[in-house]
C-alpha cells in the first residue's frame, strides 16, 4: 500500500530503501481516490524507531493510507528532538474536530506506574472517549491496551514477578473473526512488560472476544464485539533488532533483564536474532486495516 508522509519525514527514506510505497503529498494529489485517514498516538520515547516500524506493517495492502503523527501536550518527551515533534507531530486540541478511519494507539515505558500517576493520564483518557465517536477502529498496542482495558472495562494491569521479554508462541482462538483471518494454528510474537492483565477478567467479560493467547504470555489479543476498539498484548511491529537494542541497553545500565525467549540462535546474543513474527505482524495489519476500517468506514468521513 502507498503510505503517505511528509516529504522530509526521516522514516521515509529508510522505507524506500527497504523497496516500500512511500508517496508524499505532492504525488498524493494526483491520485483520484480518497486514502484512508490513520492517525498513530506515539506515547514511545524513540519515536522515529516507532513511526519507521509502524509504517513499515501498514505497508503491505493495496490501499492508500494517510497518517497523522499525534502526541500528548501534557508530557515533554526526552528522546524526540523539539524539531522533528514540531514538523511533523499535531496534538489534540488540533484535531478533535476531525474524524478518522483508523487509530492506533502505541505502548509507553510507564506500566510500572499507576495509571493515574501518569502524568498525560486525562489526556488519555479524553483521547480515548474521544475515539468512540471521531475513529472507525482504534488498535491498542501493549501498554495502550492495558490503558484501553482499563478505561473502557475497569480491568487493571497485574504486575510480572520478572520481565516478561523474548518472542512467544501463540494459540489462534475464535478463527472465524476477521482479524486474525489467514494466521496458522500456532504463531510467534514479541512481548516486552513488565505487566499482564487477568485472563479471567477478560474471558469473563461478554464485551470481549479473545482471539489470541499464549500458555507463557498471556491474552494477546481481544477486541470489543464491533472491532471500533482492538487490544493487542505485543509488539508484533517490533523489527529484528528492537529487542536486542532492549537487552543490550539494559545490559548496560546493569538493570535485572534476562536473555530475551526463543531469540537469539542458541541463546547467543554476539549472534544474528531470528526473525519469526514478521508474516503474522504484516497479516494482523492488513486484516485490521481492510475488515475493521476499509470496509466499514464510510467514504465521506
Amino acid at each position: 500500500m502507498p503510505i503517505k508522509t511528509q516529504s522530509d519525514l526521516p522514516a521515509k527514506e529508510q522505507l524506500e530503501n527497504e523497496n516500500i510505497f512511500v508517496m508524499d503529498e505532492n504525488r498524493a494529489m494526483h491520485q483520484d481516490i480518497r486514502p484512508l485517514q490513520v492517525c498513530i498516538l506515539n506515547l514511545m520515547p524513540k519515536k522515529q524507531d516507532t513511526e519507521l516500524q509502524l509504517l513499515r506493517v501498514l505497508s503491505n495492502t493495496p490501499l492508500q493510507v494517510d497518517v497523522t503523527f499525534l502526541m500528548v501536550k501534557s508530557h515533554i518527551p526526552m528522546n524526540t528532538s523539539v524539531n522533528h515533534l514540531n514538523r511533523f507531530y499535531t496534538v489534540f486540541d488540533e484535531l478533535k474536530d476531525k474524524r478518522f478511519d483508523g487509530m492506533i494507539i502505541t505502548g509507553a515505558p510507564v506500566e510500572q506506574m499507576a495509571f493515574e500517576e501518569v502524568d498525560y493520564w486525562e489526556e488519555l483518557c479524553e483521547i480515548m472517549d474521544w475515539t468512540k465517536t471521531h475513529v472507525t477502529s482504534t488498535l491498542h498496542i501493549c501498554w495502550g491496551a492495558q490503558a484501553g482495558l482499563y478505561h473502557h472495562f475497569g480491568i487493571n494491569k497485574i504486575a510480572l514477578p520478572e520481565k516478561l521479554f523474548g518472542i512467544y508462541l501463540h494459540h489462534v482462538k475464535n478463527r472465524k473473526i476477521p482479524l486474525v483471518r489467514g494466521f496458522d494454528d500456532l504463531f510467534y510474537a514479541p512481548h516486552s512488560r513488565h505487566t499482564t492483565v487477568s485472563q479471567e477478567e477478560i474471558y469473563g467479560c461478554p464485551e470481549l472476544t479473545v482471539l489470541a493467547e499464549s500458555e507463557e504470555a498471556g491474552i494477546f489479543l481481544c477486541m470489543s464485539e464491533d472491532g471500533k476498539q482492538i487490544y493487542m498484548m505485543g509488539h508484533p511491529e517490533y523489527d529484528r533488532y528492537t529487542l536486542d537494542q532492549e537487552y543490550k541497553r539494559d545490559v548496560a545500565k546493569k538493570l535485572p533483564i534476562h536473555l530475551p525467549v526463543n531469540y537469539y540462535p542458541e541463546d547467543d546474543p554476539e549472534r544474528k536474532p531470528y526473525l519469526q513474527w514478521r508474516s503474522h505482524s504484516s497479516c494482523l495489519y492488513c486484516n485490521w486495516l481492510n475488515y475493521y476500517v476499509y470496509q466499514v468506514t464510510p467514504y465521506h468521513l
